[in-house]
């Protein structure tokens, strides 16, 4: 469930570059001028010596960046299925913040797809769904072992789009380890089952009956 959250934290700070979180910036296209790649994204120096990073596929505007969080902050969900996502948008800053395990989980499953779905290019939102899709179909209460070897071959398919649009930085060990998920169902039987949601809730139970905030793990035990 942290691939997901970690995945999910990549995907939106790097459409809103939010600071901390994006996989994009100077560095990562220095990258691409050092691999010798996509030359349309190298950076440029204007006449008063300030560097300017041409828009990549993925880049939002302000305009598409409020859209996305005006979008994200009208979703009404049914009481007890999440986190008041209203209260984690902020409009302000035009970010996502104070997201838990559970709201990456309820986004990169449910909403993303929606939110995204008039501020990208298409080939970009479509590589995007198919990720967003890959983990909703993962994290199915039922999971048919036939199905398992086309899946994996279709996300394999999925991060080899991911590798067509968005930055070499953008890879980083969570990304790999997406690849390891189908075979670790196949071994250990559905998601579900190793989920560690309801034990968090539990710890936060716990933890609001102790007054005094030092060795409040052990105070509560």
């Amino acid at each position: 469930m942290h691939i997901e959250k970690n995945v999910c934290e990549s995907i939106y700070g790097t459409l809103l570059l939010i600071p901390g979180k994006t996989k994009d910036g100077l560095k990562s296209m220095n990258d691409l001028v050092e691999m010798g790649i996509r030359d349309e994204l190298a950076p440029t120096f204007k006449n008063n010596k300030r560097t300017f990073i041409p828009a990549a596929s993925y880049t939002l505007t302000r305009d598409e960046k409020t859209r996305f969080c005006k979008a994200l902050k009208s979703i009404k969900v049914p009481a007890g299925y999440s986190s008041n996502i209203k209260n984690l948008v902020s409009m302000k800053d035009l970010k996502l913040q104070g997201l838990k395990s559970h709201d990456c989980h309820v986004l990169i499953q449910q909403l993303l797809p929606i939110a995204i779905r008039c501020v990208l290019p298409k080939h970009v939102k479509e590589v995007v769904i198919r990720l967003c899709f890959f983990f909703n179909l993962l994290c199915s209460s039922v999971v048919d072992v036939s199905t398992l070897e086309k899946l994996q071959a279709e996300h394999v398919v999925t991060l080899c789009l991911l590798e067509k649009y968005f930055p070499p930085s953008f890879f980083d060990i969570m990304i790999h380890l997406i690849v390891h998920l189908v075979n670790k169902v196949r071994l250990c039987g559905p998601v579900y089952l190793r989920w560690m949601y309801h034990f968090e809730r539990y710890m936060k139970t716990l933890k609001s009956y102790v007054l005094h905030g030092i060795y409040c793990r052990r105070r509560a035990v």
